[in-house]
């Protein structure tokens, strides 16, 4: 996890407040449901908790009072201050070619905003004191008025029966990092459109590739994108999996083209030997390692759920003993609509795989001809449900699509750019459940439903329309999303409440469907609204506000809604 401040003194204080409760680091984990190597690195300062919930659950459980949980709250903001803004930006790409003007009432066409490549990010104390002191006074307010009792699971939002959200919390920020790209190239170059982090896998950066034969490696595809990533101003996470054939001779091969086994090595030091190595040559340069491909699906690992846990503990212990501050993310999971997905995660976590990692990977099916994004929803709340029946509590990154999706058809044009589009917007809407980090599947290549940039080519209309939605959401935070009738809205509208939108400072809404249109109605004040496609229109006080497939901000207060079911897909 990245940290921009000093963990030290809140680290300290964890400790310190953990000792005098006499609870273990097992004890105190399993009453605020997270892992006792989580906990021990908060307590030692090796990371710092993303979520302030957790904080607070770790303080009520040692006993701590109103001061000590005030001083948490500072050295909290402190640590996680955001770092200062670039100094000198890059200059920006070229803004989109311009769409037909959709209806009603005289759209205009608003330019993409400007990708910026930011430097290496350099601190500035005032602003970044400034920006704690403006946290902690929102978390302060929270402890305030209310909070979790002992014994209950830190949550990062509350269900609601109505007004408008499923969940809702207190604003925190969206994070460029969110708008994560898989990189189908291994040249190093970068998207010419604006992204947020990088994914290497299908980048010939597997283990076989990298270490064709024992000891030997051949850095220089990986070389090539960590300079590229590094340029471009983006974190980068390298995926692990193809094991090479001469680490598992016997072994079931991948589908891949470099003759790798889908089965773990033969001889676990092998995997030791070369995570040391892969860590000690990027220490600093990588952010996040995701510790296998698609562990449930016997086309990527054929080895057993104890197997790959052991493999975890290994690496997780090697990660962090060269490069403390990366990233351990565990390896991913998808089959998560059969009975067989899940069970295996659950096979992983009770090995103990989970206990070893900052995050959890999740593979949502997904089928952009057939299936709306937000079918994902189902995927990410089987997968959630699974991991907390386990016991953990790590946040999840979605890192990829299932297994077959470069055997589905293609989409193109204004749908294509409306599911990438709402790809995002569906992960953003997780939140509630922990969802931190999302990648697109991919960037480069031609062989999927959506082509993004195939590279030497221009972005697409996809890429377009995710670039706007990230430019929408530069600096914002996220306080709430609803979906449906519980929420107060049509059954086919989804919606997510923003505050720091540009030109929104009364906060803004993006609202959408997953098919057919329904209408939301601007409050009293009226409402500024903007279409992916890059038009936009006023509406005066009380009018209403069309949305269909296409994602529109919405900027304004509160509305309320009408709305009917349409016939036929909205994307």
């Amino acid at each position: 996890m990245d940290q921009s401040g000093d963990p030290g003194p809140l680290a300290a204080l964890l400790q310190c407040l953990k000792e005098r409760s006499g609870l273990s680091y097992a004890e105190l984990a399993r009453r605020t449901f997270t892992t006792s190597s989580s906990l021990h690195r908060y307590c030692t300062g090796g990371s710092v908790p993303r979520d302030y919930a957790l904080v607070a659950a770790v303080a009520r459980e040692c006993g701590a009072t109103a001061e000590e949980m005030r001083a948490l709250a500072l050295h909290w903001a402190a640590a996680t201050a955001p770092a200062a803004e670039p100094t000198q930006p890059a200059e920006p790409a070229e803004p989109a070619e311009p769409a037909e003007p959709v209806e009603p009432a005289e759209p205009v066409e608003e330019p993409v905003p400007p990708r910026v490549a930011p430097p290496r990010p350099r601190r500035r104390p005032v602003t970044v004191a400034l920006a704690a002191l403006v946290l902690v006074a929102g978390l302060l307010s929270v402890l305030t008025t209310g909070g979790l009792s002992r014994g209950e699971a830190p949550r990062p939002a509350r269900v609601l029966s109505g007004g408008g959200d499923t969940w809702t919390w207190f604003p925190w920020p969206v994070g460029s990092a969110a708008f994560g790209v898989t990189m189908n190239s291994n040249t190093g170059t970068m998207p010419s459109f604006r992204v947020g982090s990088v994914r290497f896998w299908d980048s010939g950066t597997r283990w076989a590739d990298l270490e064709p034969r024992r000891g030997e490696f051949a850095w220089a595809p990986l070389d090539r994108l960590v300079a590229g990533a590094r340029r471009a101003g983006v974190p980068a996470l390298l995926t692990l999996g193809g094991t090479p054939a001469w680490a598992a001779p016997d072994g079931p091969k991948t589908l891949y083209a470099d003759g790798s086994s889908a089965a773990p090595p033969d001889d676990l030091a092998d995997w030791d030997r070369f995570v040391r190595a892969l860590a000690t040559r990027y220490r600093g340069r990588l952010e996040a390692y995701e510790l296998w491909d698609t562990a449930t699906d016997r086309h990527f690992y054929s080895g057993s759920p104890r197997t790959l846990a052991e493999m975890v503990r290994r690496a997780a212990r090697i990660v962090r003993s060269v490069d403390a501050r990366a990233t351990v993310v565990c390896p991913s999971m998808g089959r998560l609509r059969t009975p067989g997905g899940p069970a295996f995660l659950r096979a992983f976590a009770r090995f103990g795989g989970y206990r070893h990692c900052d995050a959890a990977a999740l593979k949502p099916r997904q089928n952009p001809a057939r299936e709306a994004p937000e079918t994902m929803s189902a995927d990410v709340a089987n997968a959630y449900r699974a991991l907390h029946e386990a016991g953990v509590g790590e946040p999840l990154w979605i890192t990829g699509p299932d297994y077959d999706v470069s055997t589905q058809p293609p989409l193109r044009g204004a749908p294509a750019r409306d599911y990438a589009a709402r790809f995002y917007l569906t992960a953003l809407y997780e939140r509630h459940l922990h969802v931190d980090r999302f990648y697109f599947y991919d960037w480069g290549g031609l062989s999927v439903p959506i082509v993004l940039q195939a590279e030497g080519r221009a972005p697409s209309p996809a890429a377009r329309g995710v670039e706007r939605l990230e430019g929408w959401l530069d600096g914002a935070r996220i306080g709430g999303c609803g979906h449906g009738t519980a929420a107060g809205l049509p059954p086919n509208a989804w919606q997510c409440r923003f505050t720091g939108v540009r030109g929104a400072r009364e906060g803004a809404r993006i609202g959408w469907t997953d098919s057919g249109t329904a209408v939301l109605r601007a409050d009293a004040r009226g409402a500024r609204v903007r279409r992916l496609d890059g038009t936009a229109f006023t509406v005066g006080g009380g009018g209403a506000v069309p949305i269909g497939g296409q994602p529109e901000l919405i900027a304004a207060g509160r509305p309320s809604v009408t709305g009917s079911r349409g016939g036929g897909p909205g994307r």
